[in-house]
């Protein structure tokens, strides 16, 4: 499928997510596989249609799902939409403290040093605790799910990702391929020890050179 970018309602239909629980990763990616630029962040190598997409899929989500180090790398800043902190020494990142951060969650572990300071944070009802020393990320979802949060967008980043993908959390993956080929050394969109996700390419959307995929599980 080929569809131009723009402002109407057929790049909506085209990103449409399934009736019920349906979790989603959005990546952006270079030709030669670099998932950050010279800054050492995605906002150096995306584009005007990545960030069409990145901010449809984000008004089409129910809340995000975020690395911490992601969140600090990438200096989030407070949003209307929750944003689910997964963070294994559960440390709220500093641009998500304090009035006017917008809803907050930690997704952390009963043995993370900061579980005691991310609850006085955000509050006990805003810290998930999945697990004593490893990240349950399928009860994630499920009591994500539960709170009302069915649809679930990750950002990231690349070790985020390669956990959720291993532990079976990932409905889907969107990819952006910007037409740029920038070597050095640069992370995947994916980091860690190995995975083996079988994907199917659903839709491949082209605008200027710029490819932007959904692929899903198998």
């Amino acid at each position: 499928m080929r569809v131009l970018i723009g402002p109407d309602a057929s790049l909506r239909e085209v990103y449409a997510a399934p009736d019920g629980p349906w979790l989603r990763a959005n990546m952006v990616a270079t030709v030669d596989g670099a998932s950050t630029g010279v800054t050492g962040t995605s906002s150096s190598i995306n584009n005007e249609a990545d960030k069409i997409v990145f901010d449809l899929l984000r008004e089409l989500s129910d809340a995000l799902v975020v690395g911490a180090g992601t969140i600090r790398a990438e200096r989030y800043r407070p949003n209307p939409k929750p944003v689910v902190v997964v963070s294994r020494s559960g440390s709220v990142p500093e641009t998500l403290r304090g009035p006017g951060s917008g809803p907050v969650l930690m997704a952390t572990c009963s043995q993370s040093p900061g579980l005691g300071e991310a609850r006085e944070l955000l509050g006990e009802d805003q810290v998930i605790v999945l697990g004593s020393h490893r990240l349950d990320l399928r009860r994630m979802r499920a009591e994500l799910a539960e709170r009302g949060f069915e649809k679930l967008l990750s950002e990231g980043g690349p070790h985020a990702l390669r956990d959720l993908l291993d532990q079976g959390c990932v409905d889907e993956i969107d990819t952006t391929i910007v037409p740029r080929v920038i070597g050095g050394h640069h992370p995947r969109i994916t980091d860690g020890a190995p995975v083996d996700v079988p994907l199917t390419l659903h839709t491949l959307v082209e605008h200027e050179g710029t490819l932007l995929t959904r692929w899903m599980s198998a």
